[in-house]
Parts: structure tokens; sequence; C-alpha cells
């Protein structure tokens, strides 16, 4: 009963750290890569769509992404969609592509994008420490129930707390790693 409480709470913890991954990556540098673009929504003959599903996107060189449709009069919708995105892009359409170039990040838009990543980071910390929590409640419950003796659950709430520090290491890491990014030049 105690493992599977650890092994619930490991994994939902290794989900957070995914997630946070995955936030981070969304959030812009001033290289190119094509996630940036994941989420983009293309009007598809009137149906909201992923550029994915209607374009192939790919890097030209470390500053700009090409995104070429399946279907040529796709272009101009694409290159729309890019724009109304909101994520600070000017695409531009040549022939039957998208050039997506990605723009030099201010000094000030940095400091913006770190705050933005220390909020990510915060946001998975608090996460984990529910999982914790949670993980706690339910070994509780089963001292309760005399399903557990103290020593038992005491164990299972350190290993349940060495798993938490764990992953918060490595929430920490990510954000360091995101950050030196951000402030690379």
């Amino acid at each position: 009963m105690i493992a599977d409480i650890k092994k619930s709470a490991d994994q939902k913890m290794q989900r957070t750290i995914e997630t946070l991954k995955a936030d981070l990556g969304k959030i812009r540098t001033g290289r190119a890569h094509t996630g940036i673009l994941d989420h983009v929504m293309v009007d598809y003959y009137g149906t909201p769509t992923a550029i994915g599903q209607v374009a192939n996107i790919s890097l030209l060189d470390g500053r700009t992404l090409q995104v070429a449709p399946w279907e040529k009069k796709m272009a101009p919708a694409i290159e729309k969609a890019i724009r109304e995105a909101d994520l600070g892009l000017n695409p531009a359409s040549m022939g039957d592509t998208v050039k997506v170039p990605m723009p030099v990040l201010t000094e000030e838009r940095r400091r913006d994008l770190i705050k933005v990543v220390k909020h990510e980071g915060e946001t998975a910390r608090v996460a984990i420490r529910n999982v914790r929590r949670d993980a706690n409640a339910h070994l509780k419950d089963l001292l309760k129930a005399k399903s557990v003796a103290e020593d038992e659950e005491r164990r299972g709430q350190e290993d349940v707390q060495k798993l938490t520090d764990r992953y918060i290491g490595e929430v920490d890491r990510a954000l360091m790693a995101k950050e030196a990014d951000l402030l690379a030049i």
C-alpha cells in the first residue's frame, strides 16, 4: 500500500516536470525552434487546425523558421495565423512558403521572460508540494485505519519527502538552464 502511494506520487511529480519542460520550451529565446509554432491554429476550410497538421515546419537557420504548407493556397492563412498568435513574430510569405524570422530579444524582454520562467517554476513547485501533501494524507489515512504501523507511515513520509526534494531539484535545474538560455546573446 505504501509502495503504491510512493509510486503514484513519483508518477505525478514526473508528469509535473514534463509539463514544466514543455511550458518552458514554449517560451521563446532568440533562437528559432519548431516548437514555437506548436499551438498556432490555422483556419483550414473553416476548422481551426494545428499548424503542424497543414504544413511542414523546418529550420532554415538559427534564427529563421520555414513553414511549407501541403496545399499551396494555405500560405496566406498560415501567415495570418502566425501573425495573430501573439508570439511577437512577423512572418513573410515567399511564394508557396512562409518564412518566420525570430526577432532579437531586448534586455527588457529577456527580464520579462525570466519572470515568466520563474512563475512557471513556482507553479511546478506548488504542484509537486500538493502531490506530497496528498501522499502524506493517504499515509495518515492508512495509519488511522490501522493498516500500517507508525514506523512504516513515518518511513513512507520520509520517502515521499525525498521524492519531493529530488523533483524540486529538477525544477530548479530546468529553470537555471532556461534562464541561462534566455540571457545568452
